[in-house]
């Protein structure tokens, strides 16, 4: 059975209970899969216009199959089930799980239901700035990416709703692996101090402030991603659907990557005459 926090008359009633129930709560969460719960009501603006947003409608009309970019995570940020995703929580999973599905509003146990999968999918990690995806906030957030192929041929309704630009919010199936919960009291100061490590970094502090507790999760396995029509983190364009004009988005991390790869070539030109000279001078 699970086991619901009711309403307190006062926060001290809350907290107690939190700590009461503590491993009840986070084996609870251990044992289920996360999905979304259908509610987003975070007081944070969203812009998404033209090229500074979500993808627009493709206008090639004899294509049957999409090259999506879908933002199915973001760090950061306190979602509707009290947990915020640290960043580097995917990077286990990623290495280790090869069965990651792209589906449509969590049937991942559904054939109809799946939009790609296998070689059609590859899923990693990226960092985008807050301002990138629409939102207002200075600061970055490490984003879960699906770069996924949808088909026509293998669900054509999601393929539809990808094609005309209806799909803007998307959605984890994921399994808790290594969450704690934060608290912010002086009474309970193990709780206190996950807070104090965390807090700075979460952008609706307001939704934060006012719980006065979330769940900081450091590590979780990827099942699946979905497309919702309205998930936990409101924060999970798609970036990209194939025969667009590159957003400013995609222009971004073109720049971004040159830049790395630029930096990364540069260290190993001179990690390479530095180890010359050391030779030099020993041989």
């Amino acid at each position: 059975m699970k086991l619901e926090i009711p309403h307190f008359e006062t926060e001290k009633e809350k907290f107690d209970f939190l700590i009461k129930n503590k491993t009840v709560l986070e084996n609870q969460k251990r044992s289920s899969l996360k999905e979304a719960d259908g509610i987003s009501a975070f007081p944070i603006t969203i812009k998404y216009i033209g090229a500074d947003g979500v993808a627009k409608a493709s206008n090639d009309e004899d294509k049957t199959e999409l090259n999506v970019k879908a933002i199915i995570n973001t760090t950061d940020i306190m979602d509707s089930h009290s947990d915020v995703h640290i960043k580097g929580l995917w990077n286990k999973s990623l290495r280790e799980n090869k069965r990651i599905l792209h589906v449509q509003e969590h049937k991942s146990n559904q054939f109809d239901k799946i939009i790609s999968s296998g070689e059609d999918l590859k899923a990693s990690t990226k960092t985008y700035t807050w301002k990138s995806l629409g939102v207002d906030i200075e600061g970055s957030t490490q984003a879960l990416v699906f770069d996924s192929v949808v088909k026509e041929s293998r669900n054509k309704y999601m393929f539809d709703q990808y094609d005309k630009g209806y799909v803007d919010n998307h959605s984890v199936g994921m399994r808790y692996v290594k969450l704690a919960m934060a608290i912010n009291s002086d009474d309970y100061p193990e709780e206190k101090a996950i807070w104090d490590k965390y807090y700075e970094q979460i952008i609706n502090k307001s939704d934060v402030d006012a719980q006065k507790y979330f769940w900081a999760v450091t590590e979780a396995k990827v099942v699946e991603g979905s497309a919702v029509p309205m998930g936990s983190n409101p924060i999970t364009p798609t970036v990209r659907v194939k025969n667009e004009e590159p957003t400013l988005l995609e222009m971004i991390d073109k720049m971004v990557t040159l830049e790395e790869k630029a930096a990364s070539s540069t260290f190993d030109i001179m990690s390479t005459i530095s180890k010359t000279k050391f030779n030099l001078k020993h041989s």
